[in-house]
């Protein structure tokens, strides 16, 4: 008998459901902070007297620590036991987050950033990996649309919970409200969660752990800092750029030569797992490139409150919610290709619906838009983390996870800097056409003019004209990083003839239950 088989028979419905509860307190306490503290940077800013590039070290320290040791996840969970890893992570993250929450200058809060990335780098994988051995495989999409929620969940409701805590409280608060959530994750875990199988003898390969690292850690740093440092016109975005090259080649050689790699080269075989890596890099450029849109769209070209942006943005999640629900009965009883397919569509609708996106439209038009695109990638998340596991054997579990998260990470990284960098390029050369309307022979023009609105004679009637050109042109910059991810979208498609459906082999794979949550 395999030793998932044991895992998964050796918990009661009861124990199910309490594991279930503290592993997502974990998991989403973790997906939180990868947005909470976005808004409450310019008050961090003011209050300790720091430069804009400065602080933004707030945000880049803890994503390239936790992408640096996220792919350790694997090595640890079968070195020292996952439930020991799980319980230390918790309680590292949770002290990282007091000692932000308590940081006195840039410099200890950039450090204890770094703590609370590398702590948490492993909360979102190893929860996956629970859940998986926690139940029965005819219950894996259901059990995935539970994980989905926290996951995708977080970084939605981050923003607005970051703004409401700033608005009434402060910033720390950002991170002190961590402290309970991770006091009972803790007690939780400690109490409910088993250990699985070590495996002895575990060979840690540092050379391919230090390749990876670097290329990984190069890769953030170019990501987060080329755009304010104006990409290949800085020498050290280059540098970041050849050393993140240079060492992912290495890593591959060497897991493809070495005969204990870091990670084992066997789970690439796996056709759905290796085209599940390919999806989820391309959802993950999706999945916070649109929220990294939004609310400067809404504040700086319709004046919304951070307030009123998280209320706008907050049942993204709602319909992120349901989808994950309604994908969870369908478990077993729908080909999760066609999930994908669904979800896919409804994104690339969402999307569409976003280049249509004027200054005047309504906060009703906006919360449609994002309910359906919430729909649209609560139907692909969950599917595709089933298929994407659902023939990958045990032995490559705890190495998988991780590394199905950090393409997930990485795509969001990359999406961030790729609309932000054609968001500001697109401005400056909508501003330039848009100036090739501006002469005095442009009857429409002169008529304003006569009006007194936008008189081009005077200095106040050119300063009018310009910041009405600028405001124009920033409008269609965003409709065209939204049509730009609605092709991105449906470019994905064709993966899905890649993918090999999972054939259940059992009447109760065909029940599509939920997990039994009785007590």
């Amino acid at each position: 008998m395999s030793h998932i088989l044991k895992t998964y028979q050796s918990h009661t419905p009861s124990r199910r459901v309490f594991i279930t509860l503290f592993v997502m307190l974990a998991t989403i306490m973790q997906a939180l902070d990868t947005t909470i503290a976005n808004v409450a940077l310019p008050h961090m800013q003011g209050g300790m007297g720091a430069t804009q590039e400065q602080i933004s070290w707030v945000l880049t320290s803890y994503i390239v620590a936790a992408a640096i040791f996220m792919p350790l996840t694997g090595f640890l969970s079968n070195k020292f036991g996952r439930k020991r890893i799980f319980i230390w992570a918790v309680v590292g993250f949770t002290i990282a987050s007091m000692l932000c929450g308590a940081a006195q200058s840039l410099t200890q809060i950039v450090l204890f950033r770094l703590l609370q990335g590398a702590f948490g780098a492993s909360l979102v994988p190893m929860s996956q990996s629970v859940l998986l051995d926690t139940y029965p495989p005819e219950q894996h999409g259901a059990a995935m649309a539970i994980w989905g929620m926290g996951v995708m969940i977080g970084p939605i409701l981050g923003p607005s919970l970051g703004g409401w805590l700033t608005e009434y409280y402060n910033w720390r608060w950002v991170f002190y409200i961590n402290l309970p959530i991770g006091l009972l994750a803790w007690l939780g875990l400690a109490t409910f969660l088993q250990e699985n199988k070590l495996i002895r003898g575990t060979h840690f390969d540092l050379m391919g752990f230090t390749f990876l690292a670097i290329a990984i850690g190069s890769l953030q740093l170019f990501l987060d800092r080329g755009q304010s440092l104006d990409w290949l016109n800085s020498n050290e975005i280059i540098i970041e750029g050849i050393l993140s090259t240079l060492c992912l080649y290495l890593f591959i050689t060497h897991i493809l030569t070495s005969k204990n790699p870091f990670l084992d080269p066997g789970m690439f075989k796996d056709r759905n797992f290796s085209v599940g890596l390919i999806f989820i890099f391309i959802i993950g450029i999706i999945l916070l490139a649109t929220m990294a849109l939004l609310p400067p769209f809404l504040q700086s070209l319709m004046g919304y409150p951070i307030i009123d942006i998280g209320m706008v943005m907050a049942p993204r999640g709602i319909g992120t919610m349901v989808a994950m629900m309604i994908v969870g009965k369908l478990s077993g009883k729908v080909d999760s290709r066609y999930q994908i397919f669904v979800g896919l569509i409804l994104t690339s609708y969402s999307l569409w619906l976003m280049t249509l996106f004027t200054t005047d439209i309504t906060a009703g038009t906006i919360v449609y838009t994002g309910v359906i695109q919430g729909f649209g990638l609560g139907f692909i998340f969950v599917p595709l983390s089933t298929l994407a596991f659902a023939t990958l054997p045990e032995q490559y579990r705890n190495d998988g996870t991780p590394l199905f998260s950090l393409l997930r990470n990485i795509g969001s990284s990359i999406g961030i800097s790729i609309v932000m960098t054609k968001l500001a390029q697109n401005i400056q050369a909508n501003h330039a056409a848009f100036a090739n309307f501006i002469t005095p022979f442009n009857q429409s023009l002169k008529h304003a003019g006569e009006l007194g609105a936008m008189n081009i004679k005077t200095v106040q009637g050119l300063a009018s004209l310009n910041a009405e050109v600028t405001r124009q042109a920033a409008t269609l910059a965003y409709l065209q990083d939204f049509r730009f991810m609605m092709w991105l979208v449906l470019c994905a498609l064709p993966l899905l003839f890649l993918l090999k459906p999972v054939i259940n082999k059992t009447k109760d794979d065909l029940s599509g239950k939920m997990p039994e949550f009785e007590m």
